[in-house]
């Protein structure tokens, strides 16, 4: 997973990918997630949800069952706001050990997390939710990767932190970012930045 190229094609789409020709619409304000819907060639428009769609931390809820219900709340606080169309919501958290590890507040929480994390597979939960306006059809589903990240040097830690890669990031982590000492055991790598590609296809070829 060390060299750029090959880190660079797990986002991209399958040879022969064709995206769903509908509108859709992204409730989100993740710049990854538009990326990833630019790359596969959807047309789509943003929305951002209101902030408290995105509160409310269940602490008897497992992680997989948080990220659907966030997942659920950002698009049905954007599909109240149109008219027709779409949307498309996700929610991605890490956990590892049994803790949830969503974006660090600051650098020394960044710390933390990594901190937890060094030596240790970790898991990648993402929520999606695919809602059409017109005919109220909604499906949220629920995909997940495993990673694991080498026991980091104390060096090692101090530069990615100085290198700020870990703002906005669940578990701290940006495995688009290409860290060589991240490795990406099984599941989708776009899952990993935020939204689950191959599954938003699946969903949407139900619909």
């Amino acid at each position: 997973m060390s060299e750029s190229a090959p880190l660079k094609d797990l986002f991209e789409p399958p040879d022969g990918f064709t995206p769903d020709p509908r509108p859709l619409i992204l409730a989100s304000s993740s710049p990854r997630r538009r990326e990833l819907m630019h790359r596969y060639g959807y047309r789509y428009s943003v929305i951002e949800p209101d902030p408290n769609a995105e509160c409310g931390i269940c602490t008897r809820e497992t992680p997989p069952e948080m990220v659907a219900r966030l997942a659920y709340q950002k698009g049905a606080d954007v599909i109240q706001k149109i008219d027709s169309g779409t949307v498309v919501a996700c929610d991605t958290v890490a956990e590892c050990l049994g803790m949830v590890l969503g974006k660090p507040a600051h650098r020394e929480h960044a710390q933390e997390m990594l901190m937890r994390l060094s030596g240790r597979e970790h898991r990648v939960y993402s929520g999606l939710c695919v809602w059409d306006k017109a005919t109220s059809a909604r499906c949220v589903r629920v995909d997940v990767s495993v990673l694991r990240l080498k026991e980091l040097t104390s060096e090692e830690l101090e530069e990615y932190l100085d290198g700020e890669q870990w703002v906005g990031k669940a578990g701290a982590l940006g495995f688009q970012d290409g860290p060589r000492w991240l490795e990406l055991l099984g599941g989708s790598a776009t899952n990993v930045v935020g939204l689950p590609m191959e599954l938003l296809a699946e969903v949407l070829q139900g619909f």
